[in-house]
């Protein structure tokens, strides 16, 4: 049975018991942290439609390498299409980015770390596609401080690729599937992570919690 999409009048989303137990012990303690069924299937399902609709209207765009007036198309490297949120776009994005206020005071609250603000964009792999191992933050520029991960694909198998590796330091290689609902934060100047090539369409929410510039 087909999901009821997500409105206004569904009830309000929060953080779970789960995320608030251990979500920044386990940044402080291993660098990432992982949390399935973060959104409700709701609301997981009516953010996949919205970044259907967006590749199917050529809303998404290559995305690029590098910052400033000069990021560069090196689809060797990075092969993703994106499309950056803005507040008020519709009612699905607008409760995704009020999860993530919650998620910035929460973070603030327990580990110190004065973010003061987040920036999103939908990420969309096609078959193929995928992201050469890096880092989150940039050379000349230390704001991004905490990237997350929300995945928005139904019916993953792990014969369709597409995981999300971490490079924790002296621990083990994690792979992480992008299985919809499931969440992943972890520090943005520290974890070493790449996209592994997919076999099929991979949608996501791509964020990262910064401090002042």
């Amino acid at each position: 049975m087909a999901l009821a999409p997500y409105t206004s009048s569904s009830t309000p989303d929060q953080l779970n018991d789960t995320v608030h137990a251990s979500l920044c012990d386990n940044l402080a303690q291993h660098g990432w942290s992982q949390h399935n069924l973060f959104l409700t299937p709701a609301l997981a399902l009516t953010l996949a439609t919205e970044c259907v609709a967006l590749r199917h209207n050529d809303h998404l765009h290559s995305a690029r390498v590098g910052r400033g007036d000069s990021p560069t198309l090196q689809t060797t490297i990075r092969s993703d299409q994106i499309a950056w949120l803005q507040a008020g776009q519709s009612v699905a994005c607008d409760a995704y980015l009020l999860l993530m206020e919650q998620l910035r005071m929460l973070l603030n609250q327990k580990l110190y770390l004065g973010l003061e603000e987040y920036e999103s964009h939908f990420s969309c792999y096609q078959p193929g596609a995928s992201y050469s191992k890096h880092l989150d933050r940039f050379h000349d520029d230390d704001a991004r401080t905490i990237s997350v991960v929300i995945y928005l694909n139904e019916d993953w198998q792990a014969e369709h690729g597409g995981a999300l590796r971490l490079h924790p330091q002296n621990l083990p290689i994690q792979d992480i599937s992008p299985i919809a609902c499931r969440m992943v934060v972890f520090l943005s100047a520290e974890m070493l992570h790449e996209v592994l090539p997919t076999t099929r369409n991979r949608m996501s929410l791509t964020g990262w919690f910064r401090r002042r510039d």
